[in-house]
């Protein structure tokens, strides 16, 4: 059953405080591992599909997007990583990245060895329930996704992202838009253009 706008929007909020709650109750569950500080620029790639997996990474600033590549030529953004959210989650038990992560704009990261955070999560049942928790709200996240991409019109899908993200971004970010409603670019800037 989908959210109805006001649903979206209440879920907005929740979801906005959920992230914040997530990484306050994972930084602490991490604290002694080793962590690496990073800073990407906008379209800087923090790693590929198909590089190795030997890090885990928390956003802690700026944005990432999670990318696939269709054979079409066509990108598909899997996830909007902002402050707090933890980056390709999936990939904890993969030997290699199935998509592409790239900046949206300056952002900040910091990186752990994946068996470093493996060994914790082995000794810390705490960590383990944080997990569960932060995975449950990302598969909620997930599901509303798929449930924009299911509807038929840009209309549909752009009125259901703003209800459920905020407003638009600025015109800078209209492709990586497009490319999380799965739409074209062209598509997208003429319904915004209606709008207006």
């Amino acid at each position: 059953m989908g959210y109805s706008p006001v649903e979206a929007s209440c879920h907005s909020g929740r979801f906005r405080n959920m992230i914040a709650i997530m990484f306050s109750d994972l930084a602490p569950l991490l604290k002694g591992l080793d962590r690496r500080h990073l800073g990407f620029q906008p379209g800087e790639t923090v790693f590929r599909q198909g590089d190795p997996v030997r890090y885990i990474f928390m956003v802690t600033g700026g944005a990432i997007d999670l990318v696939r590549h269709q054979a079409s030529g066509a990108s598909l953004v899997l996830q909007h990583a902002g402050p707090g959210t933890m980056l390709a989650e999936a990939s904890i038990d993969s030997p290699t990245y199935h998509c592409a992560a790239v900046a949206v704009s300056s952002s900040t990261a910091w990186a752990v060895s994946k068996r470093e955070f493996l060994n914790r999560l082995a000794q810390n049942p705490t960590l383990g329930l944080a997990l569960i928790r932060h995975f449950a709200h990302e598969l909620q996240n997930a599901r509303f996704h798929a449930e924009i991409l299911s509807m038929k019109t840009v209309a549909e899908r752009l009125d259901a992202w703003i209800a459920w993200r905020g407003p638009p971004p600025s015109k800078g970010q209209w492709v990586r838009l497009a490319a999380e409603l799965s739409v074209s670019p062209e598509s997208l800037y003429r319904e915004i253009a209606k709008r207006n």
